[in-house]
């Protein structure tokens, strides 16, 4: 069997050092290319075709999160890596679902980061057990807001904001019946009585950046 042709995305230099020259090491593993971005990490990763795509989430230009699904948007076969130092249930649940292969930490041992590439490369799943778990947790308990729409998004943020629906209406250049029937919608599928309700609920599932307000 050949061997298993790596690229690595990630905006920190160091990081992408000491991963390459780790992997070097490995009789099995070549590191064929690095980006520095998601943008960088697109092009390298449709341009080579390599085995394993590792990718970092929190990047400046564009994310991983946004790279990946870019990159399996338009290559479905893609082996996706993603390894990073974040366990936030909104970097966690896209990746995956979209179908990135793997999810690690970079607190992850040399021996599960080194048995995840080697199982990614393969078409396996490799995710590292506390993300596991909360993969398991979101399945069998569903946040409420994931079938809020873009729009729905939006204008539950500027209810956090305390505008009212003419204000929603003229910020976001669409008519006021239009804003009420978000509302209503809204209101139906977070399973709340008011728009106090509907934003508590948004503060408490960080909807709402304490900066955005």
């Amino acid at each position: 069997m050949g061997q298993i042709k790596v690229i690595l995305v990630d905006d920190h230099e160091m990081v992408r050092l000491g991963l390459k020259s780790f992997l070097d090491l490995q009789a099995d593993i070549d590191v064929i290319g690095e980006a520095s971005d998601g943008q960088e990490g697109i092009a390298l990763a449709l341009e080579l075709k390599p085995d394993v795509v590792v990718m970092d989430l929190v990047m400046p230009e564009m994310d991983g999160v946004e790279a990946t699904l870019e990159i399996l948007k338009e290559w479905k076969a893609a082996n996706i890596l993603v390894l990073t130092s974040y366990l936030d249930n909104e970097k966690i649940y896209p990746v995956i679902e979209a179908g990135a292969k793997g999810y690690m930490l970079k607190t992850s041992s040399a021996a599960e980061i080194l048995n995840a590439i080697r199982k990614v490369s393969k078409g396996e799943l490799a995710i590292e057990t506390e993300v596991d778990a909360k993969i398991r947790d979101h399945r069998n308990n569903p946040d409420l807001h994931e079938d809020l729409t873009a729009r729905e998004r939006d204008i539950l943020k500027l209810l956090a904001k305390g505008y009212d629906n003419q204000t929603i209406a003229d910020q976001l250049f669409i008519s006021l019946k239009t804003v009420k029937t978000h509302v209503s919608n809204i209101l139906s599928k977070l399973q709340v009585d008011d728009r106090t309700q509907a934003v508590v609920y948004a503060f408490q599932h960080h909807l709402v950046p304490q900066d955005e307000i």
